[in-house]
């Protein structure tokens, strides 16, 4: 019972976070079509989301100490409901970028919001299945925004789509704040702003940080901008693919995805127990593995669309084993911080990459179809794929570059 009041609130809010950030994946067409909205509009709305997401993170951590999961969460969630409001009875590009500002807000406690509360409620030898089974609530989130919203589409508009996912995240708000369990804050969880930022400066000084930094966060903002939203189109304009057959190729994607949160986490835990590797090893060799599938899409092969994108889509989740790994080598006392500070830049640079890959698109001509050029996809996903080569480059040679300044 305690179980399912404080885990089942927190996956369906997550479940929310993945879908209203997948989404516009598939409605993109219908946007364009209604709006006339060009690539580099198209991107700059999609990755309004991220950069709401980022710029609350480093608040987000004092208002999850100071006043717990429950009521931050609920509170943010009420914020994303007016956001989806918002943008589903906008005409124009402004008041949809409104919209997804405020959802990106409403949402960005989903993920860690839960895991505070899951380190407060649970053991910690149970915090790996639980964190799994939160990330496994949002590739369900993921899912639904594939097949089934295609299936939606036939009977409602995006517009009404927005409406009813409203609706649905107040209930989640309410939900959360009427069902969730929250244990009194203790005195010290209650400190100033100066003093939760106070550890940022050591962080920021690191060699730990600066090492894997830019490795994994151009590997997360591709795969955030890429899966969540120039997918399809690329499945439509390259592969050459219909709207359904493009949605089922995102549904299995968004199951390769899920698995490869389960799997990639609980593989790397049982070779790092085995003394085999180090859970930052394996996190940059199964990144390079992502770099490496990368490369027949900038290729643009497109035999196999369905196996090249899962593939794609189940090494692109091995970005977040350095969010377990990095905090490690910092003392427990900024732990959160570390996370909190990769996450900002992780979702700051999604959003420039989702915005940029439209402006590169749009520096090509459309085919005579009215579809984006094949030309502009390669450039596009050709420059992020060299941005993640040089961040394994730099990884592998910056011992020579960064002054050795251990975390204290």
């Amino acid at each position: 019972m305690l179980f399912a009041r404080v885990y089942l609130p927190l996956a369906l809010g997550y479940f929310i976070s993945y879908f209203v950030r997948n989404a516009n994946a598939i409605i993109e067409q219908d946007l364009v079509r209604e709006l006339g909205l060009s690539a580099s509009s198209l991107g700059l709305l999609t990755s309004a989301y991220f950069i709401s997401f980022a710029a609350f993170q480093l608040p987000l951590g004092l208002l999850l100490d100071r006043y717990g999961t429950r009521r931050t969460e609920s509170a943010l969630l009420v914020f994303a409901a007016l956001g989806a409001l918002v943008f589903s009875f906008s005409d124009s590009l402004t008041g949809l970028v409104i919209g997804r500002l405020f959802i990106g807000l409403g949402v960005s406690a989903c993920l860690m919001g839960a895991f505070k509360a899951y380190v407060v409620w649970f053991p910690s030898e149970r915090l790996p299945l639980i964190n799994g089974l939160q990330m496994v609530a949002g590739g369900l989130g993921a899912l639904s925004a594939t097949t089934p919203l295609q299936f939606a589409l036939g009977h409602t508009d995006w517009r009404g789509v927005f409406v009813i996912l409203a609706g649905v995240t107040f209930a989640v708000a309410l939900l959360l704040f009427t069902v969730h369990p929250e244990k009194p804050m203790p005195e010290q969880a209650t400190g100033t702003l100066r003093e939760q930022l106070g550890g940022l400066t050591t962080i920021l000084r690191s060699r730990a940080l600066w090492k894997i930094a830019p490795f994994t966060i151009s590997t997360q903002a591709a795969q955030l901008a890429v899966l969540g939203l120039w997918a399809k189109p690329w499945l439509r304009d390259v592969a050459g693919l219909e709207p359904d057959a493009a949605a089922n190729v995102l549904f299995w994607m968004m199951v390769a995805m899920t698995a490869g949160f389960l799997t990639l986490g609980v593989v790397t835990e049982r070779i790092a127990a085995a003394g085999w590797a180090k859970p930052m090893t394996m996190g940059v060799g199964l990144m390079t593995a992502f770099v490496v599938v990368q490369l027949p899409v900038v290729l643009e092969w497109t035999a196999m669309p369905l196996l090249l994108l899962a593939l794609y889509s189940f090494f692109s989740t091995s970005g977040i084993i350095p969010f377990s790994a990095l905090p490690q080598q910092f003392p427990k006392h900024l732990a959160g911080r570390v996370i909190t500070l990769v996450n900002v830049m992780v979702f700051a640079s999604a959003f420039a990459i989702q915005w940029g890959i439209g402006a590169i698109i749009d520096l090509w001509p459309t085919t005579a179809s009215g579809n984006y050029n094949p030309l502009g996809y390669q450039a596009a996903f050709g420059m992020l794929l060299v941005s993640q080569v040089l961040g394994l480059g730099w990884y592998l040679l910056s011992a020579r570059f960064l002054p050795n300044r251990e975390p204290a």
